[in-house]
């Protein structure tokens, strides 16, 4: 049986967006409480009963959430130079592919209104 899991995970970070008209509201710095979605897809275990323990992911995400975006200002992360929701979800699928097995989809919320989902394509 395929199944798609979803684990979630929040941070504050500030950005500015620098490729916008300076009299765009996002050219100036501002924060977001954002909550990320990571996906992953794939067979159920027989055994197990899951495709993967949600344990599993967070021990895998929270230290990059942690120690890379979570209250930076990520501008000045590398690869996030233009922090736009799409960017971002990029850079998490490049960050995380190699960590989190069964990767599918990143989606960043970066309001409660509006999202960005990337499935590595």
């Amino acid at each position: 049986m395929r199944v798609e899991l979803v684990k979630e995970f929040r941070f504050e970070s500030a950005h500015r967006l620098p490729m916008v008209p300076a009299d765009h509201k996002c050219f100036r710095m501002h924060g977001h409480s954002y909550c990320i979605e990571v996906c992953l897809a794939g067979e159920i275990d027989p055994t197990l009963g899951w495709l993967v323990d949600f344990g599993e992911i967070s021990a895998k995400v929270e230290p990059v959430i942690k120690q890379e975006l979570d209250h930076r200002v990520l501008n000045d992360v590398p690869g996030l130079e233009n922090p736009t929701s799409e960017m971002l979800a990029v850079w998490l699928w490049k960050r995380l592919g190699g960590l989190v097995p069964h990767l599918a989809a990143i989606t960043v919320n970066e309001t409660c209104t509006s999202r960005c989902t990337y499935r590595g394509q």
